[in-house]
């Protein structure tokens, strides 16, 4: 399989691509695909690292994918987010433990006692 390669590639197709990795990862925890899963998980840490690489950190651009209709997208961009826009992204994933819209919501309930608890440092 061929590499992309995430420095050629615009802010905005990076966060198409984010995007896109979200919801296939929705589909692969779905589906109880799980290697499948782990593999995107990396492919997802590799194009936001590329965004906070970049002059100013990018990652704020994840901020459009706040209203996104797929709730796993929404969740990954809010975590990847809060090192640079903490109140915002905290609110989304609070909203996101709110919905009881599992499996996701769980992941943003301990996402808040890890944040609260200072286990989880956003950098």
């Amino acid at each position: 399989m061929k590499e992309i390669d995430l420095e050629a590639m615009s802010t905005d197709e990076l966060v198409q691509r984010f995007a896109a990795i979200g919801v296939a990862q929705d589909e692969a925890l779905l589906g109880f695909r799980f290697k499948e899963f782990n593999r995107l998980f990396r492919k997802m840490a590799d194009v936001s690292q590329e965004l906070k690489r970049r002059d100013g950190d990018q990652r704020r651009a994840l901020l459009a994918l706040f209203s996104y209709p797929n709730i796993q997208v929404r969740l990954k961009a809010a975590k990847h987010t809060l090192a640079v826009a903490p109140l915002a992204a905290r609110r989304q994933i609070e909203e996101i433990a709110a919905s009881q819209w599992f499996p996701q919501a769980g992941e943003a309930g301990m996402s808040l006692d890890l944040l609260d608890d200072g286990t989880f440092k956003p950098t």
